[in-house]
């Protein structure tokens, strides 16, 4: 009996992350341009581009308006041409629903929906002023938003179980303008005691909090305010309880029709910016227990990573109870590198860059020779593994395995390449390195150069300052006059194998890169302008 993927995908994403943990499956994809599936036409062109340039997943929005344009009467043609173009190009298809909400605001919701304020009630500001923000406390706009759903979810069931793999439900949920709704029925809301369940999960989770909750949190109190403060972000608690109860209801309708993982995405706070300012209440990571509190339904949730400091944004959801998984993140020429970052530092679920349908060749070219090595790595996933990710500023990171150290840096450190040193802006250089076996590693990726040492000779280690020509410059110390005898020993480099990986998992050799390329034993590097995996095979003397 075969097993769908989905269900397979499924119980990968109930198990627990840990540091070793690897992925039944993996995304390399791609997040599709909002209006990208709203016409046959488009649908049609942007799934064998996708599949061309080596997705194996495509990220693709269902719009609440176009699915049901007249109340109760629904159309499936964008759904079915979606699901139908997935199977053609053998891709498989997280689903985006856009419904009651889309980036905070209500805008794929049908007309009939919009219009029809007095039963589908708006959220307001503090000073009523009106928002394109359908009310979460609203049982009106809750049961239209669940219907919908369900009816896409059983369309699935029929159509696209072979295809579909998951569902994003609504998309980059939080307030904005204000950081709660401050409309009647939110009042209403406001005005009652915390809900006794949500008490309950926050006593029964106290020690695993996260600290920015820990830090506000007093549990003598039974007002909003009282338990969590009477700043704005004691109002974005509120709002995000409230948010993730929603979708928990919606997951629980859909439940009964699809065993498919459900997450959501979040926009995030970033630049210094307060709730309201940004999306507030959205699945952030300061907001985690509450989401986790008021939708356990929810198999993760996601960042969205448009800012800068790509790592930190990543390492905040990439968690013991969460796994990582990168629905959005900005298309550009550094994508492909931060791919084999996050698959190779936390074991990502998936990456998938936002509207490369409309991506330029420079910005999708490193995604597809990302991708290219990636899936050559696959079968080797399950072995331990770190993943580099280096620019101008942070260039350099030790690693320690079991006391082989392993000094990775920015191409661009080494001399050679005149973009090093002439003013030009460095792209990232990122890259996966994973231990085969002792003294055996492999690295894949582009814009790396990697050594290896002991401890005790890494500890004796002198930065230098190298020439174009990779030798020390005149007037450095020599070894004799170097903290004294040199009493350990040293790792060496047996040989430097570019490769590429069978589907087997074995190693079929290129070339060697002992001379010039490894600069004689010195180190493996992998130029800004390639992608590579090398073999790399150490020994001790």
């Amino acid at each position: 009996m075969k097993i769908p993927l989905s269900f397979i995908l499924f119980l990968c994403l109930l198990s627990p992350v840990h540091a070793q943990q690897k992925n039944d499956f993996f995304m390399l994809g791609g997040e599709l341009s909002n209006s990208a599936s709203t016409s046959v036409a488009d649908i049609d062109k942007v799934m064998p581009r996708m599949k061309a340039l080596g997705l194996n997943t495509v990220l693709a929005p269902i719009y609440w308006e176009f699915l049901e344009p007249q109340e109760g009467k629904f159309d499936f043609t964008l759904l079915d041409r979606t699901i139908d173009q997935a199977r053609e190009n053998q891709l498989q298809l997280v689903l985006l629903w856009f419904g009651a909400w889309k980036n905070s605001m209500s805008c794929y919701a049908p007309l009939w929906f919009k219009q029809d304020t007095k039963r589908f009630p708006r959220a307001t500001t503090a000073d009523g002023k009106p928002l394109e923000i359908a009310s979460c406390f609203s049982e009106e706009v809750f049961q239209a938003d669940r219907r919908a759903f369900e009816t896409l979810l059983t369309r699935v069931e029929e159509r696209g179980k072979d295809v579909v793999i998951m569902i994003q439900v609504e998309n980059e949920i939080g307030m904005l303008e204000d950081a709660r709704d401050h409309a009647p029925l939110a009042e209403r809301e406001w005005q009652k005691p915390v809900p006794d369940e949500l008490i309950s999960y926050l006593k029964k989770h106290q020690k695993s909090l996260h600290p920015w909750l820990t830090n506000r949190l007093n549990l003598k109190e039974r007002t909003w305010n009282g338990m969590f403060g009477t700043d704005v972000y004691a109002d974005e608690v509120f709002m995000a309880y409230n948010y993730a109860k929603y979708v928990g209801r919606l997951c629980e309708a859909g439940r009964k029709i699809t065993q498919l993982p459900f997450y959501v995405n979040a926009a995030m706070n970033s630049r210094g910016r307060l709730p309201g300012q940004y999306p507030s209440a959205g699945p952030l990571a300061h907001l985690i227990d509450l989401w986790h509190a008021g939708a356990p339904q929810l198999l993760l949730l996601a960042p969205d990573i448009y800012d800068t400091g790509f790592k930190g944004w990543a390492s905040q959801y990439a968690l013991a109870n969460n796994r990582l998984f990168i629905p959005e993140t900005r298309c550009c020429v550094n994508s492909g590198v931060r791919a084999m970052y996050a698959f190779g530092e936390h074991q990502a679920l998936g990456f998938s860059p936002f509207a490369i349908d409309q991506a330029s060749k420079a910005e999708t070219n490193g995604i597809s020779k990302s991708y290219d090595l990636l899936r050559q790595l696959r079968p080797l996933m399950n072995k331990p593994s770190w993943g580099l990710l280096f620019d101008q500023e942070d260039k350099e990171r030790i690693i320690n395995d079991k006391g082989t150290m392993i000094t990775a840096r920015h191409y661009y450190t080494l001399p050679w390449d005149a973009r090093a040193t002439d003013g030009s802006t460095w792209p990232e250089g990122g890259a996966m390195i994973i231990r085969l076996a002792a003294n055996e590693y492999l690295l894949a990726g582009s814009g790396i150069v990697v050594s290896f040492a002991t401890e005790y000779e890494k500890n004796r280690e002198e930065q230098k300052t190298l020439g174009e020509d990779g030798f020390a410059l005149a007037g450095q110390q020599t070894a004799k006059q170097q903290k004294g005898r040199f009493t350990g020993k040293r790792k060496g480099i047996g040989f430097v194998d570019e490769v590429t990986i069978a589907s087997d998992g074995s190693l079929q050799f290129l070339r060697r890169h002992n001379g010039d390329q490894d600069h004689q034993g010195r180190h493996a590097r992998i130029s800004c302008d390639d992608w590579k995996i090398l073999h790399i095979r150490l020994y001790d003397y």
